[in-house]
């Protein structure tokens, strides 16, 4: 793993291949890991970048008193590519849609494309059933924690309000022992995600920058699984509406986690979309 300094800390990433910049994003309680099954999948002649994000599976943990709320979360996206000095990235959202902001909040000049798989978006923040187990969690002392242990625990970790509706297929353990280990281990770590969980999310402000990527000029690919339940199918053709250059494109039989549901049919799709 490298890692980059910005100013909320450093950021730990993983980076294969050479050529036009690609950056895999990820979701609350995951790491880059969860792009495993579709990388060697890609075409070559990209540069790939996966950023582990202080999202709760984070290895670092950021400075004591950097803003990680969902404002500040998409400011570490944006500073991440600066630090790095990508230009005409084509970013890719999954599960997480905080890097959806980034043009609402002028941050996306180093965004040339976008691929978007079912992710947060409009006023699904936090998202669905598991979002809001989460959101309650976080309110409890101890409850992130407690969560985190359900996840290592197989049969739990498919009930509907922990990875049952965001994987078709069952999530392997060594994936989420590895996702759950720093919040488990590192107060810091801990103390990172309920900065961020505990932070507002409205509603109306939500929806308006989510619509604000009608201004987003590049290309865009979104590839919804319509048979998930977390994230809205009718968000995907929204989201494909929003923009200019936007094609729509699903993933049937997989749920949020498309990359580890249907990885073959995630780099097929991804792949044509980069050449």
């Amino acid at each position: 793993m490298r890692s980059i300094e910005i100013p909320a800390g450093i950021v730990e990433y993983d980076e294969t291949g050479s050529g036009p910049p690609v950056v895999l994003l990820h979701g609350l309680l995951m790491d880059h890991t969860v792009w495993d099954r579709v990388l060697p999948l890609l075409p070559s002649g990209l540069r790939i970048v996966r950023p582990v994000l202080p999202l709760g599976a984070h290895r670092r943990p950021m400075n004591p008193g950097a803003d990680l709320t969902l404002a500040g979360q998409v400011s570490v996206v944006a500073d991440f590519l600066e630090a790095l000095d990508l230009d005409d990235v084509t970013l890719v959202h999954s599960d997480w849609g905080g890097a959806l902001l980034l043009t609402a909040r002028g941050l996306d000049r180093r965004v040339a494309r976008q691929v978007f798989l079912p992710c947060e978006a409009f006023d699904n923040f936090p998202p669905g059933l598991p979002g809001t187990m989460v959101k309650l969690a976080s309110r409890v002392p101890g409850g992130l924690r407690f969560a985190a242990r359900q996840l290592r625990v197989g049969w739990l970790r498919g009930l509907p309000p922990l990875f049952g509706q965001m994987a078709r297929r069952p999530v392997p353990d060594d994936l989420v022992r590895r996702w759950t280990d720093p919040l488990l281990g590192d107060p810091g770590v801990l103390r990172d995600l309920l900065a961020y969980c505990r932070g507002p999310f409205d509603g109306p402000s939500l929806i308006r920058d989510t619509e604000a990527l009608s201004r987003f000029r590049g290309e865009a690919l979104v590839l919804w699984s319509p048979d998930n339940r977390v994230m809205p199918a009718e968000h995907g053709h929204r989201l494909a509406a929003l923009m200019p250059r936007a094609r729509y494109a699903e993933v049937p039989g997989a749920y949020v986690l498309s990359m580890l549901d249907e990885p073959e049919a995630v780099a097929r799709e991804l792949g044509e979309f980069l050449t």
